[in-house]
């Protein structure tokens, strides 16, 4: 495809003195090589703010990850946090994960902030984003941000921004970040030079205090203790996992953990998987291996930044098997309800979070034991939020979602894969402790509370063109919603972007009650529900599937499975998405 004039334009601006030689010669390769496709993708647009911060490819081009769009977006940051607090002294912390360029990144962006007159506490090497959150609350900082693309490729990076109660910005602070970036017209109001003065270092003693909130999360330590040497398998992916996960695991009292040797080293290459992304089994693979040597346990994987964790359990028959983000969330949500109830800690004020596209599991286990249960938009930012306005009146216990993101306690408030493996740890501790696998025990879960089973896919659509396609698929689903599905009847149509449920047979329309986003809901007659959402972060479109299944026994739990399973794909085949 021909370049536009306004797009060569703005390609031409990139060739100026403005921007150092590397960019300009990674741009003149482009130009030499006839390269118009990627110098459109890289030009089209400038990267935008999704739901917390940047996220895009790394290279030269305003659509892409670099030390001017990085840039642009800190100082926007700086401008905001000036306006928003005048006369006081404003602190940020910074964070950065193993992936490549990000401690160049972490360190431009506490140059730029210095620069600005901000005190600036930036970690003296990787560290976990959920750690980030904490020391934000910890150090009484205005805002932070940590270097990362969670488990994108490693052709990604990213810088998700933080507000003052350690959650990722939401409204009105996040469209006004926007516009004071999109306010800079040039990089030259970019403050590039740092005070070094106002830049301070921070590690071991963060590390510290966090670990120590981690420890009080245990619920039942004497079943650790008898269960010290349970056998877990670990890998962090080559990323920040290593610096924290086994630190809590040990300090809950596990001292039998193996690390996968190869995976252990942080590399921005990633060079032992395609992609570090917990929920694939590709990426679980070396750890499930050792696992199945050492007969171990359980198995833990988390993701560069360790925000995610996946995690790997024996089935009767004593296969590995991996669990999912939502089952993982279940096992998890009914361990500390009913242990925190066995404790005797549980308080009429306690209640659990979990987002729309989250299995209803969790909802129905909060219920069956008198815990409050709120749903949310998907993102921590929003379980965050409903935290913020529930504080000092009730209690948050924890929260997940289905992309393998879980929130154990307030002291951070995003998602936290530290504090999650050693509570899964001790979760199949306790199992063992009473006879049992952790697995049995999920069974059961479902067996008590009803049996569901849910499922992703996600349509990668590159590029501008890309963007546009989805934005049709979106807008042909509101304007001709399927009257049935798989057979089935549509009998709800909940719209997140309009904020309105309609019942399709009696027309009755009530409101969301949650802010605007785009996205659909369709309920069938049978209670299975199906989700459409555009990512905010990835050029993708996400449907989400679930459905319920009876189950009377836990010897019928492989054929329930399946049955959910049929379901599902006649679902997925009835929509044409596969």
């Amino acid at each position: 495809m021909a370049l536009s004039p306004d797009l060569q334009t703005k390609i031409n601006t990139w060739l100026t003195n403005d921007y150092d030689a590397a960019t300009q010669a990674e741009i003149r390769d482009l130009l030499a090589g006839n390269q118009d496709d990627q110098l459109s993708d890289a030009f089209y647009r400038n990267l935008e703010f999704g739901t917390g911060g940047l996220r895009g490819i790394m290279g030269a081009g305003s659509n892409r990850m670099n030390r001017y769009t990085l840039g642009m977006a800190t100082q926007g940051l700086s401008n905001y946090l000036l306006q928003q607090f005048p006369g006081q002294e404003i602190k940020v912390a910074i964070a950065h994960d193993s992936r490549n360029n990000s401690p160049e990144f972490a360190r431009i962006a506490a140059d730029i902030f210095s620069a600005n007159g901000i005190t600036v506490f930036l970690f003296d090497a990787l560290r976990p984003t959920p750690e980030l959150s904490f020391a934000i609350r910890f150090l009484g900082c205005q805002s932070g941000c940590v270097v990362t693309a969670s488990h994108n490729p490693k052709e990604y990076n990213g810088f998700k921004v933080y507000w003052n109660d350690g959650a990722q910005v939401v409204a009105p602070h996040d469209q006004n970040i926007i516009r004071e970036v999109e306010g800079i017209q040039s990089v030259r109001e970019v403050k590039f030079q740092a005070d070094p003065a106002r830049i301070h270092l921070v590690g071991a003693e963060i590390d510290a205090a966090y670990l120590a909130q981690v420890k009080q999360l245990s619920i039942n330590p004497a079943a650790v203790q008898r269960q010290h040497d349970l056998k877990i398998v670990y890998t962090p992916l080559h990323g920040t996992g290593i610096t924290l996960v086994p630190a809590a695991l040990a300090q809950l009292g596990f001292d039998n953990v193996h690390i996968v040797a190869a995976q252990a080293t942080p590399d921005g290459n990633f060079p032992t998987v395609l992609s570090p992304n917990p929920e694939e089994k590709v990426a679980m693979q070396m750890a499930l291996d050792e696992a199945q040597q050492l007969d171990a346990d359980l198995v833990l994987a988390t993701d560069p930044d360790s925000d995610r964790v996946g995690i790997a359990l024996k089935n009767n028959a004593g296969e590995w098997v991996l669990v999912n983000g939502n089952q993982t969330a279940a096992l998890l949500t009914h361990y500390l309800l009913s242990a925190r109830q066995q404790a005797g800690k549980r308080t009429d004020q306690d209640f659990i979070v979990y987002t729309i596209v989250t299995s209803d599991v969790l909802g129905d286990i909060a219920r069956a034991q008198g815990v409050k249960a709120y749903q949310t938009l998907t993102g921590f930012k929003y379980i965050a939020g409903i935290i913020r306005e529930l504080e000092g009146q009730e209690t948050y216990i924890g929260g997940g979602e289905e992309s393998y993101g879980y929130m154990i306690g307030d002291f951070v408030r995003d998602k936290d894969a530290v504090s999650a493996c050693a509570l899964l740890a001790e979760m199949a501790a306790v199992a063992k402790d009473q006879g049992h696998t952790l697995y049995q025990e999920m069974v059961q879960m479902y067996l008590t509370y009803g049996f569901y089973k849910e499922h992703l896919i996600s349509i990668t659509k590159k590029g501008q063109r890309g963007a546009q396609e989805i934005q049709e698929m979106m807008r042909e689903l509101r304007a001709t919603p399927p009257a049935t599905i798989a057979g089935q009847p549509v009998v709800e149509l909940r719209d997140y972007k309009t904020g309105r449920i309609k019942n399709l047979r009696t027309g009755l329309e009530t409101e969301t009650g949650l802010e605007s986003s785009n996205v659909l809901q369709f309920i069938l007659e049978d209670g299975s529900k199906i989700s459409a959402r555009p990512s905010g972060t990835e050029p993708k479109i996400k449907f989400y599937f679930s459905v319920k299944q009876p189950l009377e026994s836990a010897v019928d739990f492989d054929l329930a499975d399946r049955l959910a399973g049929e379901k599902i794909q006649a679902i997925i085949a009835d929509m044409q998405l596969q």
